[in-house]
This record gives structure tokens, sequence and C-alpha cells, in this order.
């Protein structure tokens, strides 16, 4: 967490543009591969090691949404907790740049690339993010709006 947010609430206008927020890590097991796929994207390469095995991916992989799922988490953990959040807008882009395996240990970051205040006592923040695996791939990138509250005047 940046050392210039000594207080327990960030306000959209307490943060700066080319700030940097280590998210942490995350490590993905098989187990919680399967389960989120079977839950939401059961697809053959994300629930049966034999099937993913003689599929292009060459074993299980993370569907993309997991992934998302991860980055969420670790975003949540790390910054929005201390957010003075309303709510998501949107996910401006999402690029899943290479599959996500059983046993991969994600680390992420996030940069403030915008924030917007306006005469509603709101501020629109745009983030980038990233996650890497174990080797330092790239696995994810995400462009994200957020609606956070303004500080009290």
């Amino acid at each position: 967490m940046p050392e210039n947010h000594p207080s327990a609430d960030i306000y959209a206008d307490d943060l700066v543009v080319g700030e940097k927020y280590e998210l942490g890590h995350h490590t993905v097991t098989e187990e919680e591969v399967v389960d989120f796929a079977s839950k939401w994207d059961p697809q053959p390469f994300h629930i049966d090691s034999a099937a993913a095995a003689s599929h292009g991916f060459g074993g299980l992989i993370a569907s993309g949404l997991h992934t998302l799922a991860i980055y969420q988490r670790l975003t949540v953990l790390r910054v929005d907790g201390r957010w003075k959040a309303i709510a998501g807008r949107k996910i401006q882009e999402a690029i899943f740049v290479r599959p996500v395996r059983p046993n991969d240990v994600l680390t992420g970051s996030m940069v403030i690339t915008e924030v917007s205040l306006d005469d509603r006592a709101r501020g629109r923040v745009t983030t980038t993010a990233e996650l890497v695996n174990s080797e330092g791939d790239l696995v994810l990138t995400v462009t994200a709006v957020v609606f956070l509250h303004s500080r009290p005047r």
C-alpha cells in the first residue's frame, strides 16, 4: 500500500495518477480450478485432466473468468477494502495473455491511470492491472473503472 495513504479510508481525491499498488499473490490449486469451472465454465480443458491433456493447452487451465475472480479478490483484499467505493462501473478491457495452470502463483499490481472528480461527491477512477505467474510471465491485463466517494468537505 502506498505510504501516502496513512488513514484507513481512501477517497477518490486521495488517489494520484501513476500511483502503483502491489496486490499480493494467490496460489492456484487444481482443486480450485476444477471447482470453479465445474460451477461456472464446465469446459473439458478446465475440469477433466485426461481431456485437457489432449487439448491444445496440454493440460488443465483455469477459466479466464476464474483468473478475473482472482484479480478481483487480490484487488479487494489489498486496495478496495480501504477505498470508499460506490460501485464498479466497467471492465474496459481484459486480455488473457497466457493460460493459468494449477500450482501457478499469481502476483498482481495495479496503477491509477485516471481520476476524475464530479460535482456529485464522487470520483471516476480508472486503473490498469496485471497478473503474472510464478515465472514472471504476464497472464492477465485489466483496465477497470470504478466510482469512489470524494472526501467529505
